[in-house]
């Protein structure tokens, strides 16, 4: 496991003066002093293990786990840092996302991000699977390829749609444009599974481009 890069010594002061100026407050509960306060942290529930689904529900991933339930602080954590800009969640989401992955770590080589249509992308800035992706990366060692997976369609949201409506508004959404994994064993990354209908899409598209195996992560399981 790589270690984290020390912060330079005028990046910390640059970071307190302005905690100092604009003190962070929890996104679950407003307390000061923190954008997820020690007390929202210790009321999520950990799940213990990688759940257990039908071969039909992860078909084609070798397996998917989340590290939380969706619910509470995380779930306010997760909204406030896909739909609204906080992107000084990432840390605490990553280390979050970071203990799912030891519960049950897959042996994979690489990390891929679920990607973002690219119209999408410019009207949110960012892809959070992506930062997640990266987070992830500095705690595990394991490499980032951004660049293998496409999302060639400008599907819906997700939200409000049924298990059907998902797997049809995904299918042959992705591709594979990176022929650079072949034969690797891919940790896919995203921030929530649903009825996992975008991971296995996701999943679909690599092992078409050529790579070994695909197992999921997701901060929380809906």
């Amino acid at each position: 496991m790589s270690a984290r890069r020390p912060a330079s010594s005028a990046h910390l002061a640059l970071s307190a003066l302005w905690d100092w100026l604009f003190p962070p407050r929890c996104v679950a509960c407003d307390a000061r002093g923190a954008w997820l306060c020690p007390a929202c942290l210790g009321r999520i529930k950990y799940f213990s293990t990688s759940w257990q689904l039908e071969e039909e529900d992860i078909a084609p991933l070798q397996g998917a786990q989340a590290a939380a339930p969706l619910e509470g602080p995380l779930r306010a954590a997760i909204h406030q840092f896909k739909y609204q800009g906080v992107r000084v969640l990432a840390e605490v989401l990553g280390d979050i996302l970071h203990k799912g992955w030891c519960v049950n770590p897959w042996p994979a080589e690489v990390i891929v991000p679920v990607p973002l249509h690219p119209s999408r992308l410019r009207q949110r800035g960012y892809n959070q699977s992506a930062v997640l992706s990266r987070e992830l990366s500095r705690r595990t060692g394991l490499p980032v390829a951004e660049a293998v997976l496409e999302r060639i369609a400008p599907t819906r949201p997700q939200v409000g749609l049924s298990a059907e409506e998902r797997a049809d508004n995904v299918r042959n959404a992705f591709s594979c444009v990176d022929p650079g994994l072949p034969h690797a064993n891919v940790l896919l990354v995203d921030d929530v599974w649903t009825t996992g209908a975008t991971m296995r899409a996701c999943g679909q598209a690599l092992l078409s481009g050529g790579v070994q195996a695909v197992w999921g992560l997701t901060l929380a399981r809906g």
